[in-house]
């Protein structure tokens, strides 16, 4: 499903522009004013939970849903009254849509063909496209004589095929195991290293996904762009409680200000990062969230000297909950001081069990200080 021509087809332009983009459908706001560039040659991941407006917003680009405000640009020029086909873009969905009673080359040549592509160029396009995607040796098999991965290559090199300047990717993994899952992203990585002048918009819920292929992350939820910013950004030093809470998993505790600049969770003096250098942390008394990571926390041997924060080092008791094995890590449930704790400690060889009090400790610098108290809606696992 691609399409090309018109001003942005003709050039392959790159980029993509959502100039204050809002979509509508009976008065329900499925995208909010959304104001967001993905620049030449860039990978952008639209991540959010289901019906954040993800995908509203790929189709938008797509032209195959209408902005009720904002316009639509793709390598500078506005196509947002432009029908698809003239968009120069090229889409992958995770159904695949492949003809059935076609072959291979036959679907990889659809694209072309409906253009008026030139006979000659349609079948060295299509045989450049199926060798990028590994499918050379199947162009004259059906799509029911190949597998789900294999299918989904035929798909992207369908896409690829009319050369676009922007490829749209709509959950395109979803409906592969994980093995295959892994698999496609690094061929997907390799495919950009190879076009590293074509923009991609990727749609997905996947986190991992998200994290491993994309350059930058745009986090959206209730049809509003909560946070944008390089994978580590938004990993390490995310900006909302959301982000924290929905890119990756994270430890979201309720604070309070001390008088001192560190916080108070229970009895427990916390120093933390702030969440911006230099700016003025809450004023003693107010309420705070500190995110931290499970795998930065790390379980206190009985033998070792309990270190506190004036060593840089926090120190969280409480009562284990839970033990989950997961193979190379124990998770570790912890109760402190009210607030429900995850660790990833390791394969331990004795874990500790249901009803032990622990000591977790974590540094100052592994810890993200986060504006205003916990939002509801960013606790997620």
């Amino acid at each position: 499903m691609s399409g090309a021509g018109g001003a942005a087809g003709a050039t392959g332009a790159s980029g993509i522009r959502f100039d204050r983009v809002s979509v509508s459908y009976g008065g329900t706001t499925v995208l909010d004013a959304l104001d967001l560039t993905v620049e030449p040659g860039e990978v952008m991941a639209l991540l959010g939970p289901s019906g954040s407006g993800k995908t509203t917003a790929l189709r938008a680009v797509a032209g195959f849903v209408a902005p009720s405000a904002g316009r639509v640009l793709i390598g500078g020029h506005d196509v947002t009254g432009l029908p698809p086909y003239r968009r120069g873009i090229g889409m992958v969905v995770q159904q695949y849509a492949l003809f059935p009673h076609l072959r291979v080359e036959q679907n990889v040549a659809f694209g072309l063909r409906a253009r008026r592509t030139p006979r000659a160029e349609v079948s060295a396009r299509v045989a450049e496209a199926l060798e990028m995607t590994g499918m050379a040796a199947y162009a004259r098999r059906y799509p029911r004589e190949l597998s789900g991965g294999q299918q989904q290559r035929v798909a992207i090199a369908r896409a690829l095929a009319v050369r676009p300047g922007v490829l749209l990717l709509d959950e395109p993994l979803s409906a592969l195991d994980a093995r295959l899952r892994s698999g496609m992203l690094a061929e997907l990585a390799r495919l950009h290293r190879e076009l590293p002048h074509m923009s991609i918009l990727y749609v997905t819920h996947d986190q991992i996904e998200a994290l491993t292929l994309a350059d930058r992350i745009a986090v959206l939820d209730q049809a509003r762009l909560q946070d944008c910013g390089t994978p580590h950004e938004l990993y390490r030093t995310p900006r909302t409680a959301f982000t924290a809470g929905f890119v990756g998993s994270a430890n979201l505790l309720t604070v309070r200000a001390h008088e001192d600049g560190g916080f108070r969770l229970g009895a427990a003096a916390l120093r933390v990062a702030p969440d911006t250098p230099g700016r003025a942390g809450p004023a003693p008394g107010a309420e705070a969230t500190v995110c931290v990571r499970p795998h930065l926390l790390r379980l206190a041997e009985a033998a070792e000297p309990a270190a506190g924060p004036g060593a840089g080092v926090n120190v969280l008791r409480g009562t284990v909950t839970g033990v989950q094995w997961r193979g190379h890590t124990h998770r570790l449930l912890v109760d402190s001081c009210g607030q429900q704790l995850r660790a990833d400690v390791g394969d331990l060889r004795q874990p500790p069990q249901a009803g032990d009090e622990i000591a977790l400790t974590f540094h100052a610098e592994d810890a993200v200080l986060l504006p205003g108290g916990l939002a509801k809606e960013a606790r997620h696992g």
